[in-house]
């Protein structure tokens, strides 16, 4: 079977007319729960981050970039292959990825096509051959080099069994993980055959626990919120978006009443993170293949970090679902123009740009497009909306949202036990920090009612494509704002029950 599927990516190859010396390396880079303001490059003074706006300056940044679903398992199942959710069929609550699900990832389909493939650090997902079979192991043999890790993985390096060697050297996994990057760039340099890399980061994902290596970076250091900060600048949001852990977080986790304190060591893991990059950059140009090597770096979902009185992620709101993105590619001539776009995009855009890159054909199923498009016009456009989702957590939570380049819409049909069907509309060309709903004001009813169509048309979407297990059908209707809750709520009882 995998003969044959090399022979037909071979092909493609062929046809494409892309030789091994001209298809660039792949280095994709990922951190986990990192928001937009704790980059230089995107407007925060307060942070230290030389290698991540180093690489931002000389590629792309894009100021308009969501998850999908803003968690890390469907997060990353998404990035992996293109897909939503709703078609990977993979999240908590939910269930695993099916075998020939994953066989169509990027990873998958480059090792197909000739590529070395490495991958180190929180794999997100486990995999079974049926919707309810057993859990299969991680897939390292997929991969030439392994050093990734099952559920969380850990801080210590010594506990990630794959990346026990590192342990001495760099016993918190941050850095371990840039060691691992820069040793797999030196072993796959000597071959002719183009390498893929992917990291994934733990960091800075709760527990906080950052490297000691770091502690002098940000000791003592005061930060500025964020002007939607606070309990008081989400009062607008629906009340079924306070139903669940994100709400409590805000005081739980001390954004409330030690923020300096709290951020201090977010920020400081991220820090931690950036010198990792350093690290793999360095290896990049010491091995002569910096100059044919994209690198792509972002997060799987972004974090309130006490916006809107907040803390945590999983909801369709800004900081949850819009994450840092940066892609340089130094082959094309655009590149250290410190160039910028404000487009539209989505992880589900990460796996059809790197098998564009690699001249290979894009699947139909997957739902993204190529993201170098905008890399070679930054005013260009590659999606009119983009659908947000969550089906994880308590049911009230449940909701799907669409997002455009300067309006979101979000509606949330739980309506049991006290909630009612509550909309929301936000500007965002006028108001990115979601400060007023403008879902009841009628001078904004015609943007109500596009954006309600582009809504439904999602929807559709979710109820042709849906997978027809992991329980996800139930939402084409439990989602659908036409039909009155009292007909949806009984699909909801039944997914409980079938879950």
């Amino acid at each position: 079977m995998r003969t044959t599927q090399a022979l037909i990516v071979g092909f493609a190859v062929l046809a494409a007319g892309i030789a091994d010396g001209e298809r660039p390396n792949i280095v994709f880079l990922m951190s986990d729960d990192q928001s937009t303001y704790t980059m230089g490059c995107y407007g925060n003074p307060d942070v230290k981050t030389p290698n991540l706006d180093r690489l931002g300056g000389e590629g792309m940044i894009f100021d308009n970039h969501y998850v999908t679903t803003a968690i890390c398992m469907a997060s990353r199942a998404t990035a992996m292959t293109g897909m939503y959710e709703y078609k990977t069929g993979c999240n908590f609550d939910h269930g695993h990825m099916l075998v020939k699900t994953w066989k169509k990832s990027y990873p998958m389909l480059l090792r197909e096509a000739g590529y070395q493939t490495a991958f180190a650090g929180k794999f997100g997902f486990d995999l079974v051959n049926e919707p309810d079979g057993k859990k299969l192991p991680l897939p390292a043999g997929d991969f030439d080099k392994w050093g990734g890790g099952p559920g969380q993985t850990h801080y210590e390096t010594a506990r990630n069994k794959s990346m026990a060697a590192y342990a001495k050297d760099y016993p918190h996994s941050t850095l371990s993980y840039g060691a691992f990057g820069r040793d797999f760039i030196r072993e796959a340099a000597k071959s002719e055959k183009p390498f893929c890399l992917s990291v994934s980061f733990k960091a800075p994902h709760k527990p906080a626990t950052p490297d000691p290596k770091f502690d002098a970076v940000y000791k003592g250091k005061t930060f500025k919120k964020p002007e939607n900060y606070g309990r008081k600048n989400g009062e607008h949001f629906s009340k079924q978006s306070k139903q669940d852990r994100q709400y409590e977080r805000f005081e739980s986790w001390n954004y409330s009443d030690k923020y300096d304190e709290v951020m201090a060591t977010y920020h400081q893991q991220i820090h931690a993170i950036d010198v990792a990059v350093g690290m793999i950059r360095e290896a990049l140009e010491e091995q002569k293949v910096a100059d044919n090597t994209v690198i792509i770096y972002t997060s799987d979902n972004g974090f309130f970090c006490g916006s809107h009185g907040y803390g945590s992620k999983v909801l369709p709101y800004e900081e949850s679902s819009r994450v840092p993105l940066i892609i340089f590619d130094p082959r094309h001539p655009n590149s250290g123009r410190k160039l910028r776009t404000d487009a539209l995009t989505g992880n589900i855009d990460f796996a059809p740009t790197m098998l564009k890159l690699a001249g290979l054909p894009v699947p139909k199923n997957m739902d993204g497009d190529d993201l170098m498009k905008l890399y070679g016009d930054p005013m260009a456009a590659i999606h009119d909306s983009i659908a947000l989702i969550n089906v994880w957590g308590k049911s009230p939570t449940h909701t799907m949202a669409v997002v455009t380049k300067d309006r979101k819409y979000i509606h949330w049909g739980y309506a049991n036990d006290g909630f009612e069907v509550t909309e929301e509309l936000y500007l965002l060309g006028k108001d990115p920090l979601e400060l007023t709903n403008q879902a009841g004001n009628p001078e904004a009813s015609p943007v109500m009612e596009q954006m309600r169509k582009v809504y439904d048309s999602h929807l559709a979407r979710w109820k042709a494509e849906a997978v027809p297990y992991h329980n996800y059908q139930p939402y084409g209707t439990i989602f659908d704002r036409t039909i009155d809750w009292d007909e949806r709520a009984p699909l909801l009882r039944k997914r409980g029950r079938a879950k």
